[in-house]
């Protein structure tokens, strides 16, 4: 890709960026169906974006921090407000919130120490995003076409919880392994 199109993927990454606060927006005023559909835009624009970087080797640095923050500030918009206003409990949306929080404090933490941390996703974060994701969808249709799905919504929040604690779990032990190489080189 070469010229203006070189700058898509990021700038498809900076629309979804963008659908985060139009994202609260939407579900604080009960436009479930709007807010389905961008759910929808922002799944296929980050679809979009990753063929386009890795096909025609079009990836920026900036692509690399933009693309994950444009993915979590979308389901940190969704959780908090869907459990402002009581759809998912709150301690599934401090769980994932929560995660997300300890995995950017501990990625810097490691940088101001040197720590020998490689960043990379790990099958149960690719498990826990995709579960996620799915889960958010599954509640925007929910409420965008007033269905009721009985307890299935109680037993999809207990697996988000489940994923989202075993990833936490897998990048602690990641961290702390590489913390640990910090205080044996001082020793």
């Amino acid at each position: 890709m070469t010229g203006p199109l070189r700058h898509l993927p990021n700038f498809l990454t900076g629309l979804r960026l963008l659908a985060a606060p139009a994202m609260a927006l939407l579900l604080l005023f009960d436009r479930y169906g709007a807010a389905l559909a961008l759910f929808a835009f922002a799944g296929i624009t980050d679809l979009i974006d990753g063929y386009l970087a890795k096909r025609y080797h079009s990836a920026t640095r900036l692509g690399r921090y933009l693309d994950p923050a444009a993915d979590k500030a979308l389901m940190f918009a969704c959780f908090l407000v869907l459990a402002y206003e009581g759809v998912v409990s709150s301690w599934v949306a401090g769980l994932v919130i929560g995660r997300d929080i300890l995995m950017i404090l501990a990625i810097i933490i490691a940088r101001v120490v040197h720590a020998p941390l490689t960043v990379m996703p790990l099958r149960v974060g690719k498990l826990t995003t995709v579960v996620q994701v799915v889960f958010i969808g599954v509640e925007l249709v929910i409420l965008a076409f007033s269905l009721d799905f009985g307890t299935w919504e109680r037993w999809a929040e207990l697996s988000v919880g489940v994923v989202t604690i075993a990833s936490a779990w897998s990048y602690g032990a990641l961290w702390l392994r590489a913390m640990r190489r910090v205080g044996t080189r001082k020793a």
